[in-house]
């Protein structure tokens, strides 16, 4: 029960508390970084695949691990809620999926631009065109400008981990933004996996809204802080101004992050092989499919390594670009129709045309390692081709 865990630092429940084994799916290890969480809130509203991580959820506020939990009537009242809880001082946690996501997307910066810190679990699905319940992560390219922190999970480990730690980068001070953590559906949602756990007798401090940069939403102490709205009524200097430095600001405290995210995540990304000539480049679950093309290519005696992108924003720029420098080739696997994170690897670093966007799967497809050396061997082919 929720009133038997012991508060612990973030330190000591994530790096020094001895952890057990458990087979578990994705979901349930969503359920289980909440216990660990210390939430106050939680709001849901059902969606394929996340439905059955917040129904879990709800089983915690049953036991007594949260304050309070609801389902609201849509995904756009559930992100509106959240952010009122968050105003008022309150740890949270919700989740949603695909159309869900597009649904509540108002309220994204909406969550960047008050400096909430809220924490909030993406199950990637495809969106409509066509309809489609299977995975894909397209919705990632959607929110890459709304001022959210973006973590990408390549499977249960890394979304429990990246949940409870997206508490401790989030509610920094210096931060104080909103973190998604995202996972490929289904891949990682529905499939059981080894997830190493803390003890359930203990969980993190919590939260002190005293420490936000902004006010908290006080009914009691005037004056009140509701909206920056009123700076929309006076002139369009001060509007401009008002709002052009505040973007700045959050713009500023998700670079501030990076330290934080380093800190409790070992690194924006994971170099394998750092000294290759060719690299595999991939976050979330394709990243588990590029570690099996690494096989098959050192194997086959083909100088490679393998490059896992943890956060997406704030992006490795410079990060990308030190391990990339001696690189010939980067081929980048993904689950989406749209290929963004070759184009953000593109923009990171000098001479592009080293980047092959691909291979690409969606609408539910797995991307089976041979694909991905089909990929490289077809680029080296057509790299010798040109050089002769």
């Amino acid at each position: 029960m929720g009133s038997a865990q012991r508060p612990v630092s973030a330190e000591h429940l994530m790096f020094e508390a001895a952890r057990i084994p458990a087979f578990i799916t994705g979901s349930e290890a969503v359920m289980e970084a909440v216990k660990r969480a210390n939430v106050d809130m939680a709001i849901a509203y059902p969606i394929t695949p996340q439905s059955e991580s917040m129904h879990l959820v709800g089983d915690l506020y049953a036991d007594g691990y949260l304050k309070d939990y609801y389902r609201a009537e849509n995904e756009f009242a559930v992100m509106a809620a959240i952010h009122g809880a968050a105003l008022g001082g309150g740890r949270v946690f919700t989740a949603t999926s695909g159309p869900g996501t597009l649904r509540a997307m108002e309220m994204f910066p909406v969550w960047a631009g008050s400096r909430q810190p809220v924490v909030c679990a993406f199950m990637c699905r495809g969106v409509s065109l066509p309809p489609s319940i299977q995975p894909e992560n397209i919705e990632m390219s959607m929110l890459l400008d709304t001022g959210m922190l973006m973590l990408h999970a390549e499977d249960g480990q890394d979304f429990f981990d990246m949940i409870l730690k997206a508490y401790a980068i989030a509610e920094k001070p210096d931060v104080h933004l909103p973190v998604g953590i995202f996972a490929d559906g289904f891949f990682v949602t529905h499939t059981r996996d080894t997830v190493m756990l803390p003890p359930d007798d203990i969980k993190l401090e919590q939260y002190d809204p005293g420490k936000s940069p902004v006010p908290v939403f006080d009914m009691e102490t005037p004056p009140m802080r509701i909206t920056r709205d009123p700076l929309l009524n006076k002139s369009n200097f001060i509007s401009y101004a008002a709002n052009a430095s505040w973007h700045q600001e959050v713009l500023a405290a998700a670079e501030r992050s990076r330290k934080y995210i380093n800190r409790y995540l070992g690194g924006l990304l994971e170099v394998q092989n750092p000294d290759a000539r060719i690299f595999i480049a991939a976050s979330g679950t394709a990243v588990s499919q590029g570690r099996e093309a690494l096989k098959i290519l050192l194997r086959e005696g083909c100088d490679a390594g393998l490059i896992k992108i943890k956060s997406i924003r704030p992006f490795p720029t410079e990060e990308i670009e030190e391990a990339t420098k001696g690189a010939d080739l980067i081929v980048v696997p993904e689950f989406n129709a749209g290929g963004w994170l070759a184009r953000e690897i593109k923009a990171a670093i000098n001479e592009n045309k080293r980047v092959v966007a691909g291979p690409r799967v969606f609408g539910g497809m797995s991307i089976p390692s041979e694909l991905i050396v089909n990929e490289v061997h077809q680029a080296l082919a057509k790299r010798k081709t040109h050089m002769s």
